[in-house]
């Protein structure tokens, strides 16, 4: 990935999903219950890159303190939901194996976080960085350095840098 030196952001068109996934290994030692949840969701977004009508925008991985976590951007919540309830899909089996061999045992847990974007209310910045995110997601375009986090949200027009940018 080619670093792109100065300042960018990221704009996409209409509203948007962020939808955040992950597992937390509770029992290391337990592989054969933890590793098929880890190698489930490749799979998915494999077979989400292949179908364009999806809704499904772009996805990288992450690690947090807790363990392994995947960002997920969506057109929209109905096309994640679609997904998620199709029978046909990747996930709803891969839901139900884990219900039935984790349940509430507790030797891998599992966690996401959705949260629906109107058109305009984020803002994004990337300083010398490669596209990330938002910006392999929508049009990704050079910043000036007057710009501030208030501005490209209009919350404050005439909003000044605190500190001199680059």
């Amino acid at each position: 990935m080619a670093i792109l030196p100065g300042r960018y952001s990221a704009k996409i068109d209409g509203d948007f999903v962020v939808f955040l996934i992950g597992m937390r290994v509770n029992k290391p030692l337990q592989v054969r219950k933890w590793f098929p949840v880890f190698t489930a969701m490749p799979r998915m977004i494999n077979e989400l890159k292949k179908d364009p009508d999806s809704g499904f925008l772009h996805a990288y991985n992450a690690i947090g303190t807790q363990g392994p976590f995947l960002v997920q951007y969506w057109r929209s919540f109905e096309h994640l939901e679609r997904f998620a309830r199709d029978p046909g899909s990747a996930h709803l089996p891969a839901w139900k194996r884990f219900n039935q061999a984790i349940g509430g045992a507790g030797e891998v847990g599992i966690w996401h976080e959705t949260y629906r974007v109107r058109a305009g209310e984020y803002e994004s910045i990337y300083g010398n960085m490669p596209r990330i995110g938002l910006g392999l997601v929508g049009e990704h375009a050079p910043l000036g350095s007057t710009s501030t986090a208030a501005r490209r949200l209009d919350v404050r027009p005439e909003d000044q840098a605190p500190v001199a940018g680059y």
